[in-house]
């Protein structure tokens, strides 16, 4: 079998076995990827799932510096009407890797955070990072162009998730929260650096927040940063991560015939307590979403080096991208003390390690307000049975202090 091809199908397997926890890889047939038509992908977010669900919901677009269009889609309560402000205060939701803002409206109705702060009078936006299903392209580059994928989360950061905070802030005249899963926190914490940023933001509530990566604890995720995978794809000069092409759903299902995949969700993320196996099918209509694997390598950097950093190029490369032969850090210190922050994490989290997160509270001038739950891994925070009485209560009443405080 060609190298190129051995490469898309590991990363398929690694995906589903993040995704799917303890489902047969062998039922990936019968879920079937690809079973959404062109028509489908190329509709809303608004009109796929949320409308449907019964929340009015409008698209809006915005373009960075470098000509990305991002989409976002703007939601209100059942009870509301999306032509009129919504009352409360907008909260921008930012994704993690391989995934778009669907994530945030994945699970039930009742245990989706996007659902649960419309109905709580919130002004919701949710964000979707350059190259995912929901945003549109570049005013110049094709989606075919290598160009295209010439980034990585620090791009997502300095240009995607800035933007995107200066859109909702520009139409809605006011401060924002800003809510991130996983990348979404690295990307949080590297735009919070920035004063420009952190002066349009009320406060952050990161889930399972990451800022470094070098005490990651997942086995199968550390034999692919030993092997250095990341950096054979890039040499092989495959630039786009795209894990629902018709090769890699075949190559699926001929490896899962033969091997059991059961075992591997916990191998990549921590065990997850309370995920909702039951829902898989509905998942995989709209997961995964396309990366780039120049990020892919920027977070394997992160593990190896165990820094919160930019990009590396190389000695040549840092020399003529930043004047340096390393990349500059991101200081975490730089975030005013001023910034009230919120950050849920797991104790069976094997990517946001507990000592990577204590790392990250060391650094930062301020005391985020912290809920930790020994029991949940990495998915639970985003996608448990119990999400909103564990996790979300405590976040919007963090929110809400933060309201009454600047009120009063």
């Amino acid at each position: 079998m060609e190298r190129r091809v051995v490469v898309e199908a590991f990363f398929l397997c690694l995906f589903f076995a993040l995704l799917l926890g303890s489902v047969r890889c062998s039922s990936i047939t019968e879920l079937n990827l690809n079973r959404r038509s062109k028509s489908d992908e190329n509709s809303s977010l608004c009109s796929q799932l949320i409308q449907p669900s019964g929340y009015p919901c409008s698209e809006h677009t915005a373009e960075t510096k470098d000509g990305y269009m991002l989409g976002l889609q703007r939601v209100s309560s059942r009870t509301g009407d999306i032509k009129i402000k919504p009352a409360g205060p907008p909260v921008l939701l930012q994704h993690g890797l391989f995934m778009a803002g669907d994530a945030w409206f994945l699970n039930s109705m009742e245990q989706s955070l996007g659902f649960i702060l419309a109905d709580q009078g919130f002004d919701v936006w949710v964000g979707n990072v350059r190259g995912t299903r929901w945003s549109h392209g570049h005013i110049s580059l094709s989606e075919k162009d290598k160009e295209f994928w010439d980034w990585s989360w620090q791009e997502l950061a300095l240009f995607d998730l800035a933007e995107m905070i200066n859109y909702v802030h520009s139409i809605t005249n006011s401060k924002v929260f800003v809510v991130g899963h996983s990348q979404g926190t690295i990307m949080s914490l590297a735009a919070l650096t920035r004063s420009d940023i952190v002066d349009m933001v009320e406060g952050a509530a990161l889930l399972c927040p990451i800022s470094y990566l070098g005490h990651v604890t997942a086995p199968f995720v550390l034999d692919l940063v030993t092997l250095h995978l990341d950096q054979m794809i890039l040499a092989m000069g495959i630039r786009k991560l795209n894990f629902r092409s018709d090769i890699g759903t075949q190559i699926m299902d001929s490896i899962c015939d033969e091997h059991n995949c059961n075992d591997m969700l916990t191998s990549i993320t921590g065990k997850n307590c309370c995920f909702n196996n039951s829902r898989v099918d509905f998942y995989l209509e709209y997961e995964p979403h396309p990366t780039s694997s120049k990020n892919l390598n920027h977070l394997f950097q992160m593990i190896r080096k165990g820094t919160f950093a930019m990009y590396d190029y190389g000695l040549w490369g840092n020399m003529k991208q930043y004047g340096h032969l390393k990349p500059p850090a991101f200081n975490l210190g730089s975030i005013p003390k001023s910034l009230p922050l919120w950050m849920g994490y797991g104790g069976n989290d094997a990517l946001a390690d507990v000592t990577d997160v204590e790392h990250t509270l060391k650094e930062l001038k301020s005391k985020p307000e912290l809920l930790y739950i020994d029991s949940y891994g990495h998915i639970d925070f985003l996608l448990s049975v119990r999400a909103k009485q564990d996790v979300y209560d405590s976040m919007i009443r963090f929110f809400r202090s933060l309201r009454k405080s600047n009120s009063s």
